[in-house]
């Protein structure tokens, strides 16, 4: 299906309008099935499209069923009922008792059914569910939401949660399944069986600053600010992967320029060094020939440099474009229309 949903210009009938025409092939169970197995973002697209070839030819049927089976003699069916598969396999094998202590340490964990369920909801229903709740469920739920929609979420529970919920997440440890359970029982959906004693990995700084990247730019300097009274280490590691040297590549040329005027060309040789092409080429052209030369003939007689000397120099720029930011000399583009 996903295949079927891919963009193909050679043909009249492509992508999701294709796979579109064959979803309405089958009757109601069957399309049913299909679309409980597919993500929020690939239902809504095919939604639309069985809207736009409601009046498909029958030439275009027939472009989407050869499309179809063209396809599928491509692909392998060694993906189908694997799970299964291994149990039949390992319990032949080993024995019933020893294949599931086997499965038991082997098997990927999965996500419970209701977190995964969240990604169909609303921010606003879910905050709904979680603001009377203590703030380490709030984290934990924000911890298993995309970074954009937890920000949503963030942004509709009390202020005074938002710094304590923020500081969960990136302290966030293994969440044991006995705690998921609970939490589905909160969520008012029946809890799966689970392996007791096994644990979900969620949450950490990097999930924080994912959060943090997406929320609206006066309540994120109102966060950090608390964050930094209560733990200046979370604070500082949030902000620094938040915001590193790569996101330079978002700064428009005048922007980019200041801040460059302001960075010392020997910490500027070596920040380089390590910089992705798109980048570097963005900076050099932000300067004059002459200079930008200079940079690049000295950067080519330094040869290889050090890792370490390459990612504490970035840093060191990165920290020099936050002071101007802080002082208004240049604006590093937030959430919406807010900057800094």
């Amino acid at each position: 299906m996903d295949e079927l949903m891919e963009s193909d210009s050679a043909n009249p009938l492509h992508g999701s309008a294709a796979a579109a025409v064959l979803l309405m092939l089958f009757d109601e169970d069957e399309a049913a099935q299909i679309l409980s197995r597919l993500e929020p973002d690939e239902v809504r697209q095919l939604g639309y499209a069985m809207y736009d070839v409601a009046d498909v030819a029958i030439e275009e049927v027939n472009q989407a069923l050869d499309q179809f089976v063209s396809k599928a003699k491509r692909r392998t069916t060694i993906g189908y009922g694997a799970t299964r598969h291994i149990r039949g396999a390992m319990h032949k094998a080993l024995g019933p008792e020893r294949a599931d202590n086997m499965l038991a340490r082997i098997t990927p964990p999965t996500r419970s059914n209701k977190l995964q369920m969240l990604k169909w909801m609303e921010a606003k229903e879910i905050a709904g569910i979680i603001q009377q709740e203590h703030p380490q469920v709030m984290a934990i739920v924000l911890a298993h939401l995309e970074p954009a929609v937890a920000a949503d979420v963030l942004g509709l529970i009390p202020n005074e949660y938002q710094e304590d919920v923020i500081y969960r997440v990136a302290t966030l440890g293994p969440v044991s399944n006995e705690a998921l359970d609970e939490l589905e029982v909160m969520l008012s959906t029946s809890s799966p069986t689970a392996t007791k004693g096994t644990t979900s990995q969620r949450g950490g700084t990097s999930e924080a600053a994912a959060i943090m990247n997406n929320v609206r730019k006066d309540m994120e300097q109102r966060i950090i600010k608390a964050l930094t009274k209560r733990d200046k280490i979370i604070a500082q590691t949030i902000e620094e992967e938040m915001f590193i040297f790569d996101n330079l590549i978002d700064l428009d040329e005048k922007n980019l320029g200041a801040l460059l005027r302001g960075v010392d060309n020997e910490l500027l040789i070596v920040a380089l060094k390590g910089a992705n092409e798109m980048l570097k080429a963005k900076m050099l052209g932000c300067m004059s020939q002459r200079a930008a030369q200079s940079i690049v003939d000295e950067m080519e007689e330094r040869g290889p440099m050090r890792l370490a000397e390459v990612v504490d120099a970035q840093k060191q720029v990165v920290a020099q474009a936050r002071r101007l930011a802080e002082q208004g000399t240049i604006m590093l583009g937030g959430k919406g229309d807010d900057f800094v």
